[in-house]
């Protein structure tokens, strides 16, 4: 039996963004014309007013698919349905006064009446929708919205889309099968079945328990790969591929024409040119310049307090750091460290203190120790807050790095690295998509993959969102070390 899923979750965000506008129209009028003492300019019958929303909601539903807002794809973003959701909200309500001015009826008793609708359109729009996801999310743990997926591929990104999507209480898709070779088991899955070909895995499963396929790796032989994008299509089961050369396709890709007759597929290595530069700098100046004078006043109380705290030690750590094209920047940091092991390696500090024992620690760590001997008590205090890197708003408004981009790295790091020449193709950031992923919580391999696919997808929304992502990392202390 197919999953269907998607369809009924979608169906339920309709039925959800209707009586969410009902209600919230509903409260505004309330609000405006019974609640208050003032008379209102346009009296209408509280009847007349929802016949005249039950006639035009549909219109307005109608706009938030054209969004994509019922679409699959949408569903896991959170931030980029809340963008859409205000722009459907502020659209409809645009298109409900255009109905009044076309047709020369009343639809609001008051001038208020449209603004307090609006704003609780968004809200209760927003926690429905989020309270829809939990929901599903919830669900997933006793198996219902489950969607069945085999995967084609012994490839690398097929192991980890495994990896992934191991836990289907979790993800929300259970794996049935991989077509690939069996000395290629996932590890974290040992007794998930693995069929040599896609005939063997057909046979022995059942097409109507196979809700999707994704396809990672184009087979030399033609035949092979019509035989799997027609069995799909003849079970009417949902196909994806994910190409092998992934990180060429996440890029900004343009579909031209090369000499005005042969299709090509151009890919920048980022978005972040031309226009894009411009803009960023300039909300770099704007927004860098306004957090660093709010800062100031508390710039000035930690430098007291550092300066407090060891009166020979500096206030401030300059560290050379790479930025675009990989020049060279000199990053500014409150002092979190003792001065007797500032500017040392790690291996270097704790060989001075006789701790030698940790410098494989510190390594197996994750570059990284619970209760580091080298950090003073401010210095934990200051880190864990991430008031240590306030200074670095210098940094932004002079123009050595940006608000957001990759993070500022040592050369031997980045080294580690091949595809570093592609990381170094924006300014380096204060914060990033790394530091909201999941900051020091995940490995140094996977902060250079998120870092690269900001890289590869930048738009000044996904600045927006991070900077805002940032905050509540920041105040939750997620990841701080």
């Amino acid at each position: 039996m197919k999953s269907n899923a998607s369809l009924i979750y979608s169906f339920v965000l309709v039925v959800g963004d209707f009586l969410a506008l009902v209600a919230a129209f509903v409260f505004a009028y309330l609000i405006r014309g019974h609640l208050t003492n003032i008379p209102v300019a346009h009296p209408i019958a509280g009847s007349e007013y929802l016949r005249i929303f039950a006639l035009l909601l549909p219109f307005w539903i109608l706009f938030f698919a054209l969004l994509g807002l019922y679409s699959s794809s949408i569903q896991e973003k959170r931030f980029p349905e809340l963008g859409r959701l205000f722009i459907g909200s502020f659209v409809g309500l645009l298109f409900v006064i255009a109905y009044g001015y076309a047709f020369n009826k009343i639809v609001f008793p008051a001038r208020l009446v449209p603004v307090y609708g609006f704003s609780l359109a968004f809200i209760f729009l927003a926690v429905f929708r989020n309270l829809a996801r939990e929901s599903r999310a919830y669900l997933f743990k006793y198996d219902v919205g489950i969607t069945n997926i085999l995967i084609v591929g012994n490839t690398k990104i097929a192991r980890e889309l495994v990896e992934n999507l191991a836990d289907h209480h979790i993800s929300g898709y259970r794996i049935v099968g991989v077509v690939g070779n069996k000395s290629h088991a996932p590890e974290r899955s040992p007794h998930l079945p693995v069929f040599d070909t896609f005939d063997e895995a057909v046979a022995k499963l059942r097409a109507d328990d196979i809700h999707s396929i994704v396809q990672t790796e184009l087979y030399a032989n033609q035949d092979k790969n019509n035989e799997i994008l027609e069995f799909a299509q003849t079970h009417h089961i949902s196909y994806r591929f994910i190409p092998g050369n992934s990180e060429m396709f996440v890029g900004n890709i343009e579909v031209e024409l090369f000499r005005s007759q042969i299709p090509v597929i151009a890919v920048h290595q980022t978005a972040l040119i031309g226009w894009g530069r411009v803009v960023k700098r300039f909300t770099d100046l704007i927004l860098g310049g306004s957090l660093l004078i709010i800062a100031l006043p508390f710039m000035l109380i930690i430098a007291v307090a550092e300066k407090l705290s060891d009166i020979k030690a500096p206030i401030l750590y300059k560290e050379i750091r790479l930025t675009r094209f990989g020049t060279k920047i000199r990053i500014m940091k409150f002092r979190s460290m003792n001065r007797h092991y500032t500017g040392m390696s790690p291996e270097e500090a704790f060989t001075k203190m006789g701790r030698l024992e940790l410098i494989n620690e510190y390594r197996k760590g994750g570059d990284q120790l619970p209760n580091d001997p080298r950090i003073t008590r401010m210095g934990r205090l200051l880190r864990g807050s991430s008031l240590d890197e306030l200074p670095q708003l210098f940094n932004v408004v002079k123009g050595d790095i940006s608000l957001v981009g990759p993070r500022a790295l040592y050369a031997p790091e980045l080294e580690k690295h091949d595809k570093k020449d592609l990381i170094l193709a924006v300014k380096s950031g204060l914060t990033g998509l790394a530091q909201v992923s999941g900051r020091r919580n995940i490995s140094f391999e996977e902060r250079r993959k998120i870092d690269l696919y900001y890289v590869q997808n930048w738009s000044l929304w996904l600045d927006l969102i991070i900077l805002i992502k940032t905050i509540r990392v920041v105040l939750g202390r997620i990841g701080a070390k």
